[in-house]
């Protein structure tokens, strides 16, 4: 049974910074690759920013110059920096896995296979 839990969420005022966290229990495989949504209230999930198997990173448009994703070796562990909070990045952020071993932020969300139960972002101004 895989595992995602994340951690890291808090309230912050514009133009803070948080990081979050990602953990990954029972995955076996070396062939996934992960990712970051979000998704704020009446709005869809969009994506925030992936990591393909390979370690290369790509960014939605709300992320690109702020947020960077990175994993650890073992890639068992998913972060993201947020830098330059704004109020419009208030959201609950979730942490993605698939099997496909190629992920990009411009996959949707049917390109999942597990999801992590989310860690709440509120940015004040």
């Amino acid at each position: 049974q895989v595992q995602l839990v994340e951690s890291g969420g808090g309230s912050v005022q514009a133009g803070g910074s948080l990081r979050l966290s990602c953990a990954t229990f029972g995955y076996t495989g070396s062939d996934y690759c992960m990712a970051w949504f979000r998704q704020a209230p009446g709005k869809e999930r969009e994506a925030v920013a992936a990591v393909d198997s390979d370690g290369t990173a790509s960014y939605g448009d709300c992320a690109k110059g702020r947020f960077t994703i990175s994993q650890d070796n073992a890639k068992y562990s998913l972060y993201l920096q947020m830098n330059i909070l704004e109020p419009e990045d208030t959201a609950m952020y979730y942490c993605a896995a698939s099997h496909g071993g190629s992920c990009h932020a411009t996959q949707g969300t049917w390109w999942y296979n597990y999801w992590g139960q989310g860690t709440q972002v509120t940015v004040s101004s």
